[in-house]
């Protein structure tokens, strides 16, 4: 499993809810159609693919950030822009439908 948590860049267990608790930012990186059909409750919609586009929505580089999607790829993705770009708490909380469960 630990593989696989590497694979997905989701790293050490972390606790999403108390993240979540605490102000983190969740990233909700799909189309935004696929947002649109469902989402977290205050989640921000970026796609991934624009998400180098829209770093000024995400002007506080020292909050935790949350990134979700589908299953966990772009978001494992997305986790990784962010953290090139300087931002040090980014966290992948894979698809959006299993964070959504972690964080209620």
């Amino acid at each position: 499993m630990s593989f696989l948590r590497k694979l997905f860049g989701m790293g050490p267990a972390v606790d999403m809810k108390a993240l979540a608790d605490d102000g983190a930012i969740i990233l909700d990186v799909r189309t935004k159609g696929e947002f649109q059909s469902g989402h977290i409750k205050k989640a921000i919609n970026i796609p991934v693919e624009s998400l180098d586009s829209n770093l000024s929505k995400l002007k506080n580089k020292d909050k935790a950030i949350i990134t979700c999607c589908a299953s966990g790829m772009r978001s494992g993705r997305a986790k990784g822009i962010l953290k090139a770009k300087g931002y040090e708490k980014v966290y992948n909380g894979g698809a959006w439908t299993s964070l959504n469960r972690k964080i209620a």
